[in-house]
């Protein structure tokens, strides 16, 4: 793997691991930023997005060359259904742009060039 690559990696995987950290530890308080509904269901998702954030970043800090092109396929699929969410549902719209615009980044920084 390319030095530029894996060191792209690298600063993905820490914005990344700090993302599903916050969403860990903080779900309402980043739902209500995005001024998101914040009842049990949404801080539930919330933190679950933040877990799958933290095993991604773990595991492509494990092994980047192997797990980088199916983080950026998984990253592009989450940004297309949060684009989606965010064209049907005017309650999400604003936490999902957010998400849709968060995954694309991690997708891009993902993938092989």
């Amino acid at each position: 793997m390319h030095s530029v690559m894996r060191k792209r990696l690298l600063a993905a995987s820490v914005a990344r691991a700090a993302w599903g950290a916050v969403l860990v530890a903080a779900p309402a308080r980043v739902l209500a930023a995005g001024r998101a509904p914040t009842g049990a269901a949404a801080v539930a998702v919330a933190r679950t997005l933040g877990v799958r954030q933290l095993v991604q970043a773990g595991v492509t800090l494990l092994a980047p060359a192997a797990t980088a092109g199916a983080g950026a396929a998984v990253d592009a699929l989450h940004a297309g259904t949060a684009a989606v969410l965010a064209a049907v549902s005017p309650r999400w719209r604003r936490a999902a742009v957010t998400e849709t615009l968060t995954a694309t980044a991690f997708a891009a920084a993902g993938r092989r060039r």
